[in-house]
């Protein structure tokens, strides 16, 4: 009997975005947990500039790329410029475009990309472009899934439309804090109050996130978030716990057991999902079945309602005082560090961590079958 083909899976790292750093740890948790006997993988990263490493220790590289603040010297596949290019058959191809030719296997089709560049270009729909052109099935969200879940404001009124809970919030813009800063303050003072929460409509990881005390905090934390983002989001600080749900599907999506975050800092912070062990999980969160299971059909609604596909997580509050579960934010390409909490929630709900990978492969392919099989448009 012949031996079975491995599939080949392009793992996609790396990136332009503020949250770089998080989306080597990410693949480096993936390409521990991918089963060698069953896929050939294909390290693709993205360095901060935008030039794409193929082949051999990509993770490796860039790690210690960005702990030398250097530059990648030295090697073929660092220096040649790579498409990624849709194949007749099957899958997409990575290709040099320029420079000297590249490894000799760099051509041979990929069955399936595991994408795990996070925030903007890498979960916004660029990336899900990209490997629309190319032909090649893809892990997670679409184009306009991906779209959706990475601009908050977007999001929030999509979940809005569809009758699910979500705080009090504005969403205004770098152009008019700039001109018109007195106008700003004046709206989020009467509409919002203090404290509030300070945010890039487009960002992840709390990048450019600030808890604002009181009025004389707003300008600088407006400032910092428009370093990020030309769309601002602010929301009413909500006093209560957070919560965060993991959906895994595609037509049939499924919730796991939900967690807790109890920050070790203010609030969730960069510092405190990443480098820091003062943040504590718990998995499962202790509540009552049955706001345990609004939250889980909530997280499905919400993942729906963005057009979500594959994976996501889903983060909410649930309010001290009236014990109302309000939505916050959807992350179509959640963390998958060992610390992170998307991959966690399945593990305490019976999906162990190298289980996850395959399922999410397993759902690429199958919504890549489904879409192949549609008539085309002349």
């Amino acid at each position: 009997m012949a031996e079975e083909r491995r599939l080949r899976v392009g793992l996609l790292f790396g990136g332009r975005s503020s949250e770089h750093e998080v989306s080597l740890m990410s693949a480096r948790s993936v390409l521990e947990a991918l089963d060698p006997d069953r896929y050939e993988v294909v390290q693709i990263g993205i360095t901060k500039e935008g030039r794409w490493l193929v082949a051999g220790e990509a993770v490796t590289r860039l790690v210690e790329l960005a702990s030398a603040g250097g530059a990648l010297e030295g090697e073929v596949a660092d220096t040649a410029p790579v498409a990624l290019l849709g194949d007749p058959s099957r899958g997409g191809r990575l290709l040099p475009v320029a420079g000297p030719p590249g490894p000799p296997d760099l051509d041979r089709p990929l069955d399936v990309v595991f994408p795990l560049v996070h925030g903007r270009t890498g979960e916004d729909g660029a990336l899900q472009g990209l490997f629309e052109l190319a032909g090649v099935p893809y892990v997670g969200a679409g184009i306009l899934g991906s779209a959706l879940g990475m601009d908050k404001t977007v999001a929030k009124r999509l979940w809005l439309a569809a009758g699910l809970p979500v705080g009090e919030h504005l969403v205004t813009d770098a152009r008019r804090w700039n001109e018109d800063p007195t106008a700003v303050q004046g709206e989020v003072a009467g509409r919002i109050g203090f404290p509030c929460f300070v945010k890039p409509a487009n960002s992840g990881s709390s990048i450019g996130v600030h808890k604002v005390h009181d009025l004389g905090e707003l300008a600088p934390a407006m400032d910092d978030a428009s370093r990020y983002d030309v769309k601002l989001l602010v929301e009413s600080a909500i006093e209560g716990r957070e919560l965060e749900c993991a959906v895994l599907g595609n037509d049939e999506p499924e919730a796991s057991v939900v967690g807790e975050v109890i920050p070790g800092h203010e609030f969730y912070d960069y510092e405190d999902k990443y480098f820091d062990d003062t943040v504590r999980l718990v998995i499962p969160a202790d509540l009552p079945a049955e706001t345990g299971e609004e939250v889980r059909t909530i997280a499905v609604r919400a993942f729906e309602a963005v057009e979500a596909a594959g994976m996501a997580r889903v983060d909410f509050f649930l309010e001290r005082s009236s014990g109302k579960v309000l939505l916050n934010e959807i992350n179509t390409i959640p963390g998958f560090t060992r610390m992170s909490m998307y991959p966690r929630l399945w593990e305490a709900s019976g999906v162990p961590f190298p289980r996850l990978c395959d399922r999410l492969i397993e759902l690429a392919l199958e919504r890549s079958g489904e879409r192949g099989a549609l008539r085309p448009i002349r």
